[in-house]
């Protein structure tokens, strides 16, 4: 097994998903790589004051900054791209903003005319501290990790998908975490970014501490897996997914997925295991930040026994 580096630089980065870009490194199954990632926007350097413009890494940005495509030898459509996380650190500063854009959510809540608001974070040891004096724990994630859809083109980096991952947005992620992606394209293409120190369920204000990062991912192939579609096993327990511009759907999706890998494990007929998850599962809205509604149902490794 192989230990690469990779740094988020020009020629490392993009911001859109597209299956013809080309790859910035190929590895093995099994190897592992330390991805370095700016903030979602691109900032090469701090704010030094709220909304203070600074140096970004695309003039024009139309997505998230993310780092890659990496490619997996042997990656095919089909398969199933493990993506392990062994370890997430923040870099010492990070940004959340508010009150920017026109939804119904912002709306109903009165704040989408603005003014917009910042915070800008300082981050330490387990703790992140604003410019107003609040001081939160931080638990860091990447925000989007995924591949190509397999559709030829450009494809925004904003809405999370079923079929290839992205800006999935999902708290547990944390280090220790395994994300299960459905392989789409030949090579996988992983892109990884979109650093958030701190996230609440929802990301309800579209943002959270947006931060620069250091992940070491290690990448394996599988043939197939427990649930189809995207999945994840977590310190907390097994994670399965739904996204959707409808929240009735997105919901659905998760449990779906959930019910199956239930049933996998336990021996129930559908019907049983919907029964044991109104017991066992925990259903949490990820994301409302970004088109599209985000949902995950949770399965606590203890919850059955």
């Amino acid at each position: 097994m192989v230990r690469h580096d990779l740094p988020a630089a020009r020629d490392t980065v993009v911001n859109v998903f597209d299956r013809d870009t080309q790859p910035v490194l190929t590895v093995d199954p099994g190897d592992s790589v330390v991805v370095g990632s700016l903030d979602a926007a691109g900032h090469l350097e701090p704010m030094r004051t709220p909304g203070d413009p600074r140096p970004m890494m695309f003039a024009d940005r139309t997505g998230h900054c993310l780092t890659g495509p990496i490619a997996v030898r042997g990656a095919e459509p089909g398969m199933v791209l493990g993506v392990r996380f062994e370890s997430v650190r923040t870099g010492t500063w990070g940004w959340t903003l508010a009150g920017v854009k026109d939804t119904p959510l912002t709306r109903r809540l009165g704040v989408a005319d603005g003014p917009a608001s910042w915070l800008l974070w300082d981050i330490g040891d387990g703790t992140a501290t604003n410019d107003r004096g609040q001081t939160v724990d931080i638990a860091p994630f990447l925000g989007v990790v995924g591949v190509p859809p397999a559709e030829p083109g450009p494809h925004s980096t904003i809405p999370p998908r079923a079929g290839s991952g992205g800006n999935i947005d999902c708290r547990e992620l944390v280090a220790g975490s395994t994300l299960y992606l459905p392989v789409t394209v030949p090579g996988a293409l992983l892109h990884l970014g979109d650093g958030h120190a701190a996230q609440g369920n929802g990301e309800v204000a579209g943002t959270a501490i947006e931060c620069p990062m250091t992940t070491e991912v290690t990448l394996h192939l599988h043939r197939q897996a427990p649930v189809p579609g995207i999945h994840a096993e977590t310190p907390e327990g097994r994670v399965t997914f739904g996204f959707d511009e409808d929240l009735n759907a997105a919901t659905a999706d998760a449990l779906d997925a959930m019910l199956a890998w239930l049933r996998a494990l336990f021996d129930l007929d559908r019907t049983a295991a919907l029964a044991l998850a109104g017991v066992a599962v925990d259903l949490r809205v990820t994301q409302v930040a970004n088109d599209t509604w985000g949902v995950h149902a949770v399965l606590p490794y203890d919850a059955v026994r």
